[in-house]
């Protein structure tokens, strides 16, 4: 199953009117693929320096995320995926109610920049994420040349950017490679 979304930005962020973002999902037999696409002007950003493996406070500068719940539950995964290759990854029990979680693998992050667009690859491995039906909520930060950062989302629903605000988990994913979305899954 594939899928494609757009990130809007919220509506009180300035941004650099030329961007666009987008994610490509897809949830195969190892995990969860998310290819972010940023096209635009790209000089307007400002890019993390390239680093590998666990970081915090990687939302603090351009920064790609995802929000992973369990459909039917309360509790959710956040992952933050630097364009520089740091990522993170944590637990919460409910609305920014930070759970004890380590995780116990690495996720997989992979850049590309050519022609004007960066893409982001991620591979969450299906250990990192929770079980059965999920519902998404695709976010991203971008950092522009002043320092000032912009939020992106599939949706927005409060007046200021709240990326663990649940009416955002908006995309369905059913708890199987293959079979198709339901209707009763509940994101929200």
């Amino acid at each position: 199953m594939r899928l494609s979304a757009r990130l809007l930005p919220h509506p009180v962020c300035i941004g650099v009117p030329s961007l666009q973002l987008e994610v490509m999902i897809a949830r195969g037999a190892d995990g969860l693929l998310l290819d972010y696409r940023v096209a635009g002007d790209l000089t307007a950003l400002r890019w993390p320096v390239p680093a590998a493996g666990f970081a915090d406070g990687l939302w603090q500068h351009t920064c790609f995320e995802a929000f992973v719940a369990e459909a039917r539950g309360r509790a959710y995964r956040e992952f933050n995926l630097s364009p520089g290759g740091q990522w993170a990854a944590y637990a919460f029990h409910d609305w920014r109610q930070r759970a004890d979680w380590t995780p116990q693998v690495a996720l997989g992050v992979q850049v590309v920049r050519a022609d004007g667009v960066f893409r982001l690859h991620a591979l969450l491995p299906d250990a990192l994420l929770p079980g059965g039906a999920l519902c998404l909520g695709l976010t991203a930060v971008t950092e522009r040349l002043d320092g000032q950062l912009d939020y992106w989302a599939l949706t927005h629903a409060g007046e200021r950017p709240d990326f663990h605000a649940r009416a955002g988990f908006t995309i369905e994913l059913p708890d199987a490679p293959g079979a198709r979305p339901q209707g009763d899954l509940s994101c929200l």
